[in-house]
Order: structure tokens, then sequence, then C-alpha cells
């Protein structure tokens, strides 16, 4: 009887192997794969699976092919995990953050520094914003758009908007890299007098746009998530609407909380 691997088609087992193969470290970040012919003869096989299999690893993005040098197990991200703690009062002034090796919890950590480039314009509220900030369509907000990145590389977008009145004059609507303020925006609306206290998040997850993926530097095949958060004060009162795109590989979200009744 065969065994299940030989009733593979090669594509998968060569794949299949590879894969293994860079999950264990056998082939480290940076790593250059041998040749398609080299792989052919070690595998058995025509280059067909050969170049399958690779176009298999690369969708998932554990490889990248370079134009005329070849194709290489592709340098991994550390992975930050995201929780309701993220948002404390005593982390408002911190640039540092901590990601680990993988998405779990127990892997080995690492501290990269944080940092952010921005973009701020008055812009007319569209729908969904004006909704979240009930106010009208079309009243002017400012946006802040902003590329977030861990040791200079981008791992997510947040453009955060606001009502003109809340901000206006204040650090929020400085185009200036890095937090806003010596605090940070959230420290900025306090001294507003409109303190954050009530936080509400949507997730969901799908593919990049082309300007996306080219921003975020992501492999071919590797989605997004997308979060829409709104801040409130201890009244309800909305002082930010914001919209960011994750790099999926490079977060993972963890939330700790009582079951309702």
């Amino acid at each position: 009887m065969k065994h299940p691997k030989d009733q593979m088609p090669p594509s998968r087992r060569i794949a299949d192997d590879l894969r293994s193969q860079i999950k264990s470290g056998q082939l480290p970040p940076g790593f250059k794969l041998p040749a398609v012919r080299v792989l052919a003869e070690r595998y058995d096989v025509t280059q067909n699976p050969v170049l399958k299999a690779l176009a298999t690893l690369k969708a998932e993005g554990l490889v990248d092919s370079i134009h005329g040098s070849g194709v290489y197990v592709r340098q991994a991200h550390p992975v930050r995990r995201l929780g309701p703690d993220r948002y404390a009062r005593h982390r408002w002034e911190m640039t540092t953050v901590e990601a680990h090796a993988n998405d779990r919890p127990d892997s080995p950590a690492v501290v990269q520094q944080g940092g952010q480039a921005q973009d701020v314009a008055l812009v007319e509220a569209d729908e969904r914003t004006a909704a979240a900030l009930e106010i009208a369509a079309g009243d002017l907000v400012y946006e802040r758009a902003r590329v977030m990145t861990r040791d200079g590389s981008p791992t997510h977008t947040m453009t955060s908007y606001y009502r003109q009145a809340d901000v206006e004059g204040t650090p929020l609507v400085d185009s200036r890299p890095g937090i806003a303020g010596r605090s940070g925006g959230f420290q900025v609306l306090t001294d507003q007098g409109l303190p954050p206290q009530k936080i509400t998040e949507d997730l969901s997850a799908r593919m990049p746009t082309a300007d996306e993926a080219l921003l975020l530097d992501l492999p071919v095949g590797e989605p997004v998530v997308e979060l829409h958060r709104i801040t409130r004060t201890s009244d309800g009162r909305p002082v930010e609407y914001a919209r960011g795109i994750h790099a999926a590989s490079r977060f993972a979200w963890s939330y700790t909380f009582d079951i309702p009744d």
C-alpha cells in the first residue's frame, strides 16, 4: 500500500517539505533556496512541480523571489499582541513596543522602537465618519493620516478624525513625525477637557489594495486586518474616529473579559 505522501501531487509534497524546513528554522530567514533545476533533481521531478511549489510558498508569504538572483526565505517580522491594555493611561507617553517571535504570548520578546509619519488636513466628513462623530456628513473634520513603523519598518496605517473645534490649535493638527505633543493624542484630548474613557473597536480581515500592499511591504497573498475605532468620553461623547490597516502577520489581538449575563 502506498504511503499517503506518495499519493500527493509532487508540487504539494515539495511545498510541504520546504515549508516544514522553513518553519523549523532548518532554512533560516534570508536563506537562498537551491536553483529550480537542483530542487527538481533532489525531489526527482520535472521543474514544473518545483515552480508550483515555490509559487505556493510565495503566496503564503514564506519566500520572496528576487529577479535575477533567486528565491529566498522571507525575513520574519516580530508579532505585536494588541489588547485593551495598549490604551492604558500609563502607556500614553511610550514610544517603544514589545513584540514576540510569533503569535504565542510565551514566545521570546523583543522591544522595538515605534515611530510614525503623518499628514494632517481639513477634509469633509464622509457618512461613516460623520455617523461615528455624531456630526453631519460634509462637515469639516481634521484628518490625521499616519504610517506606523517598528524599528523603521512599516506595520500599519492609522487615520484618525476629529471634530474641528475639539482639536484646533493643538498638537493633534501638527504634521511633524512622532506622537502628538509630549504624551500622545489621548493626553491632548484630556488636556482639552475631553478625556477618553470608552473605546469601541470593530475588526475585519480582507485582502489589501495594491497601494496598501506596497506601503506595508506585504508579500503576495498576505491579508490585512482593518480596524474601526470610536473613542468616547465618560458621558458618551465621541472625540475620535479612527480607521487602521494592519499587516496580518505582524499582529495578534488578545482580549480577556467577563462573560456577560
